[in-house]
């Protein structure tokens, strides 16, 4: 019997011991954004002694932005302390910076091939900068420097040669959104994901850490703008309460170079606004719309724009007045516009009582209207011309 004990009790202990030295995996959390150190000691040695010092100037929120990736990820990586710095004294440079914030970039002369990348494009390779040498990101703006900041970081991940670089990129796709489908309520339309991430009782007030993270993950992957409520909207996100949450969350994106992007529900002008009518070409209703607009450019400078669904599936729209899709969108189209905003107009349209094929519905209300959308309009067709169905043909439109 007291053997049984002290075998019972060391074999709690051995429990104990395994319990207190369990190495807890991956959760998930940080995504690919994982600047784990590199294990592999010959690559981690060409690494550091690339990387000794970096000179990255200017004081916007972006370049903080920068700042602080590049330090958690140098870090983590190399394991060592990275040593920010405002001259080139040390050998293993890596500098950062557009012809205007940068007198090395300014040095360079390479003005001539960054005006071929626009506003999100960038430049890396590798030069000889007072006679030392010297990995070069180079972009027009702070927000092409925060791309070309992951990418580098991307290459050091996978372990890629950092001894001549020569890397050329610009976006081909000019809007490159993601489109939520969180209700105010904090549900999420089909409930896939569990509840909406933004937690509209506590904006603007409580900034949950997790909205900086969403946002340096999209911006690690190129993600410039959001759609962050569902297309079955809801007006009240169009009333000052909700434009000032709205306009908390755009403080939190916009360093990353992510544009908030709202649904608008066709009869806000009537459930908000006190209209008797939400008739694209009334006076009053253009003149509520234009006055909403200038209201949430006051509030988020960056506002991105509308993304509608409108006439489809119970959604009011233009045609309860008698009214186009093109009228209908040309009227939000002409009240962001001069704010540098785009208004996204769903083309997937069906009704129960349209007695032509589904399939066909969104062709046969859109091609008439061709030609006949404003220039800041885009008309968003899905890649089929039915719904989540895991094989049918492309969308006629």
């Amino acid at each position: 019997m007291k053997d049984k004990s002290i075998s019972f009790l060391l074999g709690i202990g051995f429990l104990l011991l395994v319990n207190c030295n369990i190495n807890y995996g991956e959760d998930g959390y940080r995504l690919w954004l994982r600047y784990d150190m590199i294990e592999d000691e010959d690559i981690l040695d060409k690494y550091a002694s690339s990387i000794n010092q970096v000179i990255l100037n200017g004081n916007s929120t972006t370049i903080s932005a920068i700042k602080e990736e590049l330090e958690i990820g140098l870090r983590g990586l190399l394991g060592k302390e990275i040593i920010f710095a405002e001259q080139t004294d040390k050998e293993g440079l890596l500098v950062l910076g557009t012809p205007e914030n940068s007198s090395e970039i300014a040095s360079l002369n390479i003005e001539d091939k960054l005006e071929q990348l626009g506003n999100e494009g960038f430049l890396i390779f590798t030069t000889q900068l007072s006679n030392k040498k010297a990995i070069i990101i180079a972009a027009n703006s702070d927000i092409g420097l925060l791309y070309a900041s992951y990418h580098f970081l991307q290459m050091l991940q996978t372990h890629q040669s950092i001894e001549k670089i020569s890397i050329v990129s610009t976006p081909k796709i000019q809007h490159r959104l993601l489109n939520h489908w969180d209700n105010l309520d904090r549900k999420v339309e089909r409930g896939y994901a569990g509840f909406s991430l933004w937690n509209w009782n506590k904006l603007p007030d409580y900034i949950d850490p997790r909205y900086k993270d969403y946002a340096r993950a999209n911006a690690s992957i190129g993600i410039n703008g959001t759609a962050i409520t569902n297309v079955n909207a809801n007006a009240l996100v169009l009333t000052t309460e909700y434009l000032e949450k709205v306009a908390a969350l755009a403080n939190v994106f916009r360093p990353y170079g992510i544009k908030v992007y709202l649904t608008a529900r066709f009869s806000a002008p009537v459930e908000i606004g006190g209209l008797k009518t939400a008739d694209p070409l009334d006076e009053e209703v253009i003149e509520w719309w234009k006055e909403k607009v200038d209201e949430i450019y006051g509030l988020i400078p960056d506002f991105g724009g509308f993304l509608v669904k409108a006439n489809s599936e119970g959604q009011p729209g233009p045609q309860n007045y008698g009214r186009s899709h093109a009228e209908g969108a040309n009227l939000l189209a002409d009240a962001v516009g001069p704010h540098g905003g785009i208004v996204m107009w769903r083309a997937f349209v069906y009704s129960n009582e349209e007695p032509e094929d589904r399939a066909k519905q969104a062709y046969n209300e859109f091609i008439p209207l061709d030609g006949k959308f404003m220039e800041n309009v885009l008309v968003q067709a899905k890649n089929g011309p039915i719904d989540f169905q895991p094989r049918e043909p492309f969308h006629p439109l």
